[in-house]
């Protein structure tokens, strides 16, 4: 499954750079494939893997920020193998050629 989320820390102060950083830290320590864009962080794995990281990730913003909004995207499709995140891209890249 592919996962694109993003945790905002509520009353953190104005920058959430470092909140914001230490979630990604969490992400790309996981070895799971990612990405991170000025919006959301994309994952693949299985439900456990990206769950614990999204849990992971949200348990540490929580550290510095009261509350925390939470935004979950999930691409789930049965029977398919890893790497369909970059296959996603790669396919919409070969249309656009």
């Amino acid at each position: 499954m592919i996962v694109a989320f993003s945790i905002t820390p509520i009353g953190a102060g104005v920058s959430v750079v470092e909140e914001v950083a230490d979630a990604v830290r969490i992400v790309r320590e996981s070895g799971l494939p990612n990405e991170t864009n000025a919006m959301f962080t994309n994952l693949e794995g299985e439900w456990d893997e990206v769950m614990g990281v999204i849990k992971a990730c949200l348990d540490k913003v929580s550290e510095a920020a009261p509350r925390c909004s939470v935004v979950i995207k999930i691409d789930s499709w049965s029977g398919r193998g890893k790497g369909r995140m970059a296959e996603k891209v790669a396919a919409l890249e070969r249309r656009l050629s």
